[in-house]
């Protein structure tokens, strides 16, 4: 895919960023070796992921990828993501040092509860591969004239198939998500995406390519592709990992 491709899909993809997701301060979190110690058992794992599951109401323009039976090691190829992204990111803190390495905040003027910092390059090289110390994008609150890094996003091509997503971030620890069914406004009407009650975008009424092309415009069955967050800096398995978290949507 050519960067340009990439970039019109980011443009697609804005509204997912205009409503941004209601997090919690981070706090330092546990190391790698407190994590594999105190980890949830498969049965905790599953128990957690189903009470996080609970709290996140089906939307109209998302898709969630299924909860799946833990396997023997999902809790050991978490944690190894969780380890990595204890090393890789710490120097992010300094959202200073993440503009310096690549990583371009999305609509920096738009007041937002969480800000994506993203790194094209690593969207190019997560279509191929997996390297969990290269996030597509960094994750991070607003606090007074800077920001605070909360965590880190995942990407893969929306064609993924569930097995290749579980490769990557098991299924059995959170869901992946795709922002699906996005009527782009017509030319003119793009204030309409923060209006109280939109037509248009993932957060619009319409939900079908028929009524999209009514309303004059333009139908998108898909938006960029699978994502998933992970909060390295909290305390506890369900914090990190939480489904909730990254799903909350309200503005």
């Amino acid at each position: 895919m050519r960067i340009t491709s990439v970039c019109v899909l980011l443009t697609l993809a804005l509204i997912a960023a205009l409503f941004a997701f209601a997090q919690q301060p981070i706090s330092p979190g546990a190391s790698a070796a407190n994590t594999a110690a105190n980890g949830p058992s498969s049965a905790d794992m599953q128990a957690m992921a189903g009470m996080d599951i609970a709290h996140v109401h089906e939307m109209p323009h998302m898709k969630l990828t299924p909860l799946r039976e833990a396997q023997p090691g999902d809790h050991v190829r978490a944690d190894n993501i969780v380890a990595t992204l204890h090393d890789a990111l710490p120097k992010y803190r300094d959202y200073r040092v993440a503009e310096r390495d690549g990583y371009h905040i999305f609509m920096p003027k738009l007041p937002q509860k969480m800000y994506h910092f993203t790194k094209y390059e690593y969207t190019l090289e997560a279509a191929t591969e997996f390297n969990p110390a290269h996030p597509t994008s960094l994750l991070y609150e607003k606090s007074g004239d800077s920001f605070k890094l909360i965590g880190a996003m995942y990407t893969m091509p929306f064609r993924a198939t569930l097995d290749e997503l579980n490769d990557r971030v098991p299924l059995s620890v959170t869901r992946w998500h795709l922002h699906t069914d996005f009527c782009a406004a017509p030319k003119g009407e793009e204030s309409e995406y923060l209006a109280p009650h939109p037509r248009f975008g993932l957060r619009g009424s319409i939900t079908t390519m028929e009524a999209c092309t009514q309303a004059g415009g333009q139908f998108h069955d898909h938006i960029f592709g699978w994502m998933v967050h992970v909060y390295p800096f909290e305390k506890n398995w369900a914090d990190i990992w939480s489904l909730g978290r990254q799903m909350d949507h309200e503005p």
